[in-house]
Protein backbone atom coordinates (compact mmCIF):
# COMPACT_ATOMS: atom_id res chain seq x y z
CA UNK A 1 0.00 0.00 0.00
CA UNK A 2 1.23 3.26 -0.57
CA UNK A 3 2.31 5.60 2.10
CA UNK A 4 2.12 2.50 4.46
CA UNK A 5 5.51 1.66 6.02
CA UNK A 6 5.35 -1.71 5.13
CA UNK A 7 4.95 -0.70 1.51
CA UNK A 8 8.61 -1.11 1.25
CA UNK A 9 9.13 -4.34 2.58
CA UNK A 10 10.30 -7.54 0.28
CA UNK A 11 7.71 -9.32 -1.47
CA UNK A 12 5.56 -6.54 -1.67
CA UNK A 13 2.78 -6.97 -3.99
CA UNK A 14 0.53 -4.37 -5.32
CA UNK A 15 -2.50 -4.98 -7.29
CA UNK A 16 -2.84 -2.68 -9.98
CA UNK A 17 -6.48 -3.26 -10.20
CA UNK A 18 -6.98 -2.14 -6.36
CA UNK A 19 -8.63 1.10 -6.12
CA UNK A 20 -6.32 4.43 -5.25
CA UNK A 21 -8.92 4.88 -2.74
CA UNK A 22 -7.82 1.76 -1.04
CA UNK A 23 -4.58 1.60 -1.11
CA UNK A 24 -4.34 5.07 0.27
CA UNK A 25 -6.86 4.05 3.13
CA UNK A 26 -6.28 6.20 6.32
CA UNK A 27 -7.17 2.91 7.68
CA UNK A 28 -3.96 1.31 7.27
CA UNK A 29 -2.23 -0.85 10.01
CA UNK A 30 0.39 0.70 12.24
CA UNK A 31 3.76 -1.02 11.51
CA UNK A 32 4.19 -2.96 14.54
CA UNK A 33 0.85 -4.34 14.48
CA UNK A 34 0.72 -8.09 15.46
CA UNK A 35 0.43 -10.71 12.27
CA UNK A 36 -2.32 -12.32 14.17
CA UNK A 37 -4.26 -8.92 14.32
CA UNK A 38 -3.64 -8.01 10.89
CA UNK A 39 -5.36 -11.44 9.58
CA UNK A 40 -8.15 -10.80 11.87
CA UNK A 41 -8.86 -7.62 11.09
CA UNK A 42 -8.65 -8.16 7.10
CA UNK A 43 -5.64 -6.67 6.02
CA UNK A 44 -4.61 -9.30 4.19
CA UNK A 45 -1.68 -7.46 2.27
CA UNK A 46 0.05 -5.83 4.96
CA UNK A 47 -0.04 -9.61 6.70
CA UNK A 48 1.16 -10.79 3.61
CA UNK A 49 4.32 -8.58 3.74
CA UNK A 50 4.77 -8.82 7.23
CA UNK A 51 5.23 -12.63 6.96
CA UNK A 52 7.83 -12.06 4.63
CA UNK A 53 9.53 -9.61 6.47
CA UNK A 54 9.37 -12.23 9.26
CA UNK A 55 10.33 -15.15 7.28
CA UNK A 56 13.79 -12.89 5.70
CA UNK A 57 14.09 -11.30 9.71
CA UNK A 58 14.03 -7.79 8.73
CA UNK A 59 11.53 -6.54 11.46
CA UNK A 60 12.94 -4.15 13.72
CA UNK A 61 13.61 -4.90 17.08
CA UNK A 62 12.13 -8.42 16.70
CA UNK A 63 14.83 -11.86 16.46
CA UNK A 64 15.29 -13.26 13.70
CA UNK A 65 13.72 -16.53 13.24
CA UNK A 66 14.98 -20.18 14.11
CA UNK A 67 15.78 -21.82 10.81
CA UNK A 68 15.40 -25.20 12.64
CA UNK A 69 11.95 -24.12 13.81
CA UNK A 70 10.35 -25.18 10.16
CA UNK A 71 6.38 -25.21 12.01
CA UNK A 72 6.83 -21.45 12.29
CA UNK A 73 8.55 -21.05 8.82
CA UNK A 74 5.61 -22.94 7.22
CA UNK A 75 2.95 -21.29 8.88
CA UNK A 76 4.30 -18.20 7.53
CA UNK A 77 4.71 -19.22 4.26
CA UNK A 78 1.16 -20.39 4.41
CA UNK A 79 -0.25 -17.44 5.86
CA UNK A 80 2.16 -15.43 3.09
CA UNK A 81 0.75 -17.38 -0.41
CA UNK A 82 -2.95 -17.54 1.17
CA UNK A 83 -3.07 -13.70 1.49
CA UNK A 84 -1.45 -13.42 -1.56
CA UNK A 85 -4.01 -15.72 -3.26
CA UNK A 86 -7.05 -13.34 -1.25
CA UNK A 87 -5.83 -10.26 -2.22
CA UNK A 88 -5.95 -11.81 -6.15
CA UNK A 89 -2.51 -11.33 -6.38
CA UNK A 90 -1.93 -15.62 -7.67
CA UNK A 91 0.68 -14.77 -10.72
CA UNK A 92 2.86 -13.56 -7.66
CA UNK A 93 1.62 -16.21 -5.19
CA UNK A 94 2.28 -18.92 -8.36
CA UNK A 95 5.60 -17.63 -8.81
CA UNK A 96 7.07 -17.84 -4.95
CA UNK A 97 5.52 -21.31 -4.37
CA UNK A 98 7.93 -22.35 -7.38
CA UNK A 99 10.83 -22.86 -4.62
CA UNK A 100 9.21 -25.54 -3.01
CA UNK A 101 9.43 -27.69 -5.75
CA UNK A 102 8.52 -31.51 -4.49
CA UNK A 103 7.00 -31.24 -1.45
CA UNK A 104 6.68 -35.02 -2.09
CA UNK A 105 10.09 -35.49 -1.76
CA UNK A 106 10.64 -37.26 1.30
CA UNK A 107 14.40 -36.49 1.27
CA UNK A 108 13.47 -32.97 2.16
CA UNK A 109 10.35 -32.92 3.47
CA UNK A 110 9.99 -35.82 5.85
CA UNK A 111 11.40 -36.22 8.66
CA UNK A 112 13.58 -39.25 9.17
CA UNK A 113 12.48 -40.46 12.04
CA UNK A 114 8.90 -40.21 12.82
CA UNK A 115 7.95 -40.17 9.14
CA UNK A 116 5.52 -37.65 9.09
CA UNK A 117 5.83 -34.70 6.57
CA UNK A 118 6.93 -31.58 7.48
CA UNK A 119 4.92 -29.00 5.95
CA UNK A 120 1.29 -28.61 7.36
CA UNK A 121 -1.62 -30.16 4.96
CA UNK A 122 -3.40 -26.85 4.07
CA UNK A 123 -0.30 -25.38 3.11
CA UNK A 124 0.37 -28.90 0.73
CA UNK A 125 -3.25 -28.46 -0.66
CA UNK A 126 -2.95 -24.84 -1.94
CA UNK A 127 0.96 -25.67 -3.06
CA UNK A 128 -1.09 -28.07 -5.57
CA UNK A 129 -2.74 -25.17 -6.66
CA UNK A 130 -0.78 -22.61 -7.39
CA UNK A 131 2.29 -24.95 -8.73
CA UNK A 132 -0.47 -25.89 -11.37
CA UNK A 133 -1.05 -22.72 -12.35
CA UNK A 134 2.46 -21.50 -12.33
CA UNK A 135 3.44 -24.09 -14.29
CA UNK A 136 0.52 -23.86 -16.45
CA UNK A 137 -0.26 -27.48 -16.42
CA UNK A 138 -3.37 -28.25 -15.00
CA UNK A 139 -2.98 -31.93 -15.15
CA UNK A 140 -0.49 -31.43 -12.32
CA UNK A 141 -3.22 -30.44 -10.28
CA UNK A 142 -5.00 -33.53 -10.41
CA UNK A 143 -2.22 -35.69 -10.33
CA UNK A 144 -0.64 -34.55 -7.10
CA UNK A 145 -4.30 -34.16 -5.74
CA UNK A 146 -4.42 -38.07 -6.35
CA UNK A 147 -1.08 -38.45 -4.47
CA UNK A 148 -2.76 -36.00 -1.44
CA UNK A 149 -5.83 -38.44 -1.53
CA UNK A 150 -3.76 -41.71 -1.55
CA UNK A 151 -1.87 -40.32 1.55
CA UNK A 152 -5.16 -39.52 3.16
CA UNK A 153 -6.67 -43.55 2.53
CA UNK A 154 -3.61 -44.52 4.15
CA UNK A 155 -4.34 -42.08 7.59
CA UNK A 156 -7.80 -43.41 7.68
CA UNK A 157 -6.86 -47.17 7.57
CA UNK A 158 -4.06 -46.09 10.02
CA UNK A 159 -6.19 -44.29 12.49
CA UNK A 160 -9.31 -47.28 12.03
CA UNK A 161 -6.27 -49.68 13.34
CA UNK A 162 -5.30 -47.85 15.97
CA UNK A 163 -8.99 -47.16 17.00
CA UNK A 164 -8.31 -42.99 16.68
CA UNK A 165 -11.74 -41.54 15.60
CA UNK A 166 -10.79 -37.84 16.02
CA UNK A 167 -8.12 -38.65 13.41
CA UNK A 168 -10.35 -40.97 11.50
CA UNK A 169 -12.60 -38.58 10.91
CA UNK A 170 -10.19 -35.66 10.13
CA UNK A 171 -8.77 -37.24 7.28
CA UNK A 172 -12.23 -38.97 5.98
CA UNK A 173 -13.04 -34.69 5.79
CA UNK A 174 -9.56 -33.79 4.16
CA UNK A 175 -10.09 -36.84 1.33
CA UNK A 176 -13.70 -35.79 0.79
CA UNK A 177 -12.60 -32.34 0.19
CA UNK A 178 -9.99 -33.52 -2.06
CA UNK A 179 -12.69 -35.40 -4.45
CA UNK A 180 -14.20 -31.66 -4.81
CA UNK A 181 -10.77 -30.30 -5.47
CA UNK A 182 -10.20 -32.92 -7.90
CA UNK A 183 -13.35 -32.21 -9.77
CA UNK A 184 -12.72 -28.58 -9.87
CA UNK A 185 -9.43 -29.30 -11.62
CA UNK A 186 -10.82 -31.48 -14.14
CA UNK A 187 -13.39 -28.58 -15.15
CA UNK A 188 -10.53 -26.29 -15.69
CA UNK A 189 -9.23 -28.89 -18.02
CA UNK A 190 -12.67 -29.01 -19.51
CA UNK A 191 -12.61 -32.31 -19.20
CA UNK A 192 -16.40 -32.33 -18.27
CA UNK A 193 -16.85 -36.22 -18.50
CA UNK A 194 -14.25 -37.07 -15.98
CA UNK A 195 -15.67 -34.20 -13.61
CA UNK A 196 -18.91 -35.38 -13.70
CA UNK A 197 -17.65 -39.15 -13.20
CA UNK A 198 -15.65 -37.71 -9.91
CA UNK A 199 -18.26 -35.84 -8.90
CA UNK A 200 -20.53 -39.09 -9.18
CA UNK A 201 -18.28 -41.18 -7.18
CA UNK A 202 -18.57 -39.07 -3.78
CA UNK A 203 -20.84 -40.03 -1.73
CA UNK A 204 -23.14 -37.40 0.32
CA UNK A 205 -22.15 -36.69 3.53
CA UNK A 206 -25.31 -34.22 4.31
CA UNK A 207 -23.18 -31.19 4.55
CA UNK A 208 -25.02 -28.23 3.23
CA UNK A 209 -22.25 -26.30 2.16
CA UNK A 210 -20.79 -29.36 0.67
CA UNK A 211 -23.73 -29.93 -1.14
CA UNK A 212 -23.94 -26.79 -2.58
CA UNK A 213 -20.66 -26.89 -4.19
CA UNK A 214 -20.97 -30.14 -5.31
CA UNK A 215 -24.67 -28.86 -7.07
CA UNK A 216 -22.58 -25.72 -8.48
CA UNK A 217 -19.92 -27.92 -9.93
CA UNK A 218 -23.03 -30.05 -12.02
CA UNK A 219 -24.27 -26.60 -13.21
CA UNK A 220 -20.75 -25.42 -14.11
CA UNK A 221 -20.60 -29.11 -16.14
CA UNK A 222 -24.26 -28.43 -17.46
CA UNK A 223 -25.88 -31.09 -15.71
CA UNK A 224 -28.92 -29.24 -14.10
CA UNK A 225 -31.25 -32.58 -13.39
CA UNK A 226 -27.74 -33.48 -11.08
CA UNK A 227 -27.56 -30.04 -9.67
CA UNK A 228 -31.43 -30.34 -8.43
CA UNK A 229 -30.85 -33.91 -7.36
CA UNK A 230 -27.56 -33.03 -4.56
CA UNK A 231 -29.86 -29.97 -3.25
CA UNK A 232 -33.11 -31.83 -3.13
CA UNK A 233 -32.12 -35.04 -1.93
CA UNK A 234 -30.15 -33.07 1.49
CA UNK A 235 -33.12 -33.99 3.56
CA UNK A 236 -33.50 -30.78 5.07
CA UNK A 237 -35.36 -27.68 4.52
CA UNK A 238 -34.24 -25.31 1.16
CA UNK A 239 -32.28 -22.54 2.32
CA UNK A 240 -31.47 -19.56 -0.31
CA UNK A 241 -28.56 -21.05 -1.91
CA UNK A 242 -30.78 -24.17 -2.69
CA UNK A 243 -33.67 -22.26 -3.80
CA UNK A 244 -30.99 -20.40 -6.38
CA UNK A 245 -29.64 -23.22 -7.71
CA UNK A 246 -32.94 -24.75 -8.29
CA UNK A 247 -33.75 -21.39 -10.31
CA UNK A 248 -30.23 -21.85 -11.95
CA UNK A 249 -31.30 -25.35 -12.72
CA UNK A 250 -34.29 -24.17 -14.39
CA UNK A 251 -32.85 -21.65 -16.64
CA UNK A 252 -30.76 -24.08 -17.96
CA UNK A 253 -33.25 -25.99 -19.29
CA UNK A 254 -35.04 -23.37 -21.03
CA UNK A 255 -37.84 -23.03 -18.10
CA UNK A 256 -37.53 -19.48 -17.66
CA UNK A 257 -41.90 -19.79 -16.80
CA UNK A 258 -41.04 -21.83 -13.72
CA UNK A 259 -37.18 -20.11 -12.86
CA UNK A 260 -39.22 -16.92 -12.94
CA UNK A 261 -41.88 -17.91 -10.08
CA UNK A 262 -38.77 -18.97 -8.51
CA UNK A 263 -36.80 -15.83 -8.25
CA UNK A 264 -39.98 -14.11 -7.05
CA UNK A 265 -40.04 -16.55 -4.31
CA UNK A 266 -36.42 -15.89 -3.33
CA UNK A 267 -37.43 -12.23 -3.29
CA UNK A 268 -40.15 -12.06 -0.91
CA UNK A 269 -38.66 -14.62 0.95
CA UNK A 270 -35.80 -11.84 1.54
CA UNK A 271 -38.27 -9.13 1.59
CA UNK A 272 -36.13 -6.82 -0.88
CA UNK A 273 -34.63 -6.92 -4.18
CA UNK A 274 -31.47 -8.22 -4.40
CA UNK A 275 -29.27 -7.73 -7.51
CA UNK A 276 -28.88 -10.93 -8.31
CA UNK A 277 -31.93 -12.64 -7.62
CA UNK A 278 -32.71 -8.69 -10.01
CA UNK A 279 -30.58 -9.59 -12.88
CA UNK A 280 -31.92 -12.87 -13.43
CA UNK A 281 -35.59 -12.18 -12.97
CA UNK A 282 -34.60 -9.57 -16.04
CA UNK A 283 -33.26 -12.32 -17.78
CA UNK A 284 -36.20 -14.75 -17.29
CA UNK A 285 -38.24 -11.96 -18.59
CA UNK A 286 -36.21 -10.95 -21.16
CA UNK A 287 -36.73 -14.78 -22.78
CA UNK A 288 -40.18 -14.66 -21.95
CA UNK A 289 -41.03 -11.77 -24.05
CA UNK A 290 -41.87 -9.72 -21.35
CA UNK A 291 -40.39 -6.33 -22.23
CA UNK A 292 -42.31 -3.92 -20.07
CA UNK A 293 -41.97 -6.15 -17.34
CA UNK A 294 -37.86 -6.55 -17.95
CA UNK A 295 -37.56 -3.16 -18.36
CA UNK A 296 -39.15 -2.44 -15.00
CA UNK A 297 -37.21 -4.92 -13.27
CA UNK A 298 -34.27 -3.03 -14.80
CA UNK A 299 -34.91 0.13 -13.94
CA UNK A 300 -35.61 -0.57 -10.34
CA UNK A 301 -32.51 -2.12 -10.32
CA UNK A 302 -30.68 1.07 -11.85
CA UNK A 303 -33.00 3.54 -10.54
CA UNK A 304 -34.13 5.44 -7.57
CA UNK A 305 -36.13 2.88 -5.50
CA UNK A 306 -33.78 0.05 -5.00
CA UNK A 307 -31.30 2.19 -5.71
CA UNK A 308 -31.49 4.68 -2.87
CA UNK A 309 -32.37 1.35 -0.62
CA UNK A 310 -28.58 -0.15 -1.74
CA UNK A 311 -26.60 3.41 -1.24
CA UNK A 312 -28.51 4.08 2.20
CA UNK A 313 -26.88 0.37 3.02
CA UNK A 314 -23.45 0.92 1.84
CA UNK A 315 -23.15 4.16 3.57
CA UNK A 316 -24.47 2.49 6.69
CA UNK A 317 -21.78 -0.10 6.74
CA UNK A 318 -19.11 2.06 5.86
CA UNK A 319 -20.10 4.54 8.57
CA UNK A 320 -20.04 1.36 10.99
CA UNK A 321 -16.51 0.77 9.67
CA UNK A 322 -15.37 4.02 10.27
CA UNK A 323 -16.59 3.88 14.12
CA UNK A 324 -15.26 0.74 14.77
CA UNK A 325 -12.00 0.71 12.84
CA UNK A 326 -12.03 -3.23 13.46
CA UNK A 327 -11.54 -4.54 9.99
CA UNK A 328 -9.29 -3.73 7.24
CA UNK A 329 -10.10 -2.19 4.16
CA UNK A 330 -8.90 -4.64 2.02
CA UNK A 331 -11.75 -6.16 -0.44
CA UNK A 332 -11.48 -7.64 -3.84
CA UNK A 333 -13.13 -7.05 -6.61
CA UNK A 334 -15.13 -10.15 -6.20
CA UNK A 335 -16.60 -8.99 -2.92
CA UNK A 336 -18.18 -5.92 -4.84
CA UNK A 337 -19.62 -8.21 -7.76
CA UNK A 338 -23.32 -8.93 -8.37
Amino acid sequence: MEGSPRAGGPGHARNKSTTKAFRNSPKQPAPDTPLDELLARGFYRAAAIAAVQELTSTIPDKPAIDPADHSRIFNLLYIRLSCLTLIDAMPLAAQEVKAFEDLNNPMVYVDQLTGEHLVPWDLRVLNVRLQALGFGDPRRAVMSFHDLAREARHNIAQATADHDNSARELWKDRLYALGLKIAGALVEMDDLSGAAHQLTSLKDRGDGKVSLARALLWLHIGNADEARRVVSGSGSSLNAGDKTVLALADMADGEFETALDKWRAIEEGEGEMDEMVGMNTAVCLLYLGKMEENLSTIYELCAERTKKGLKLRLAERVAAMEESSARGWEKTNADFKL
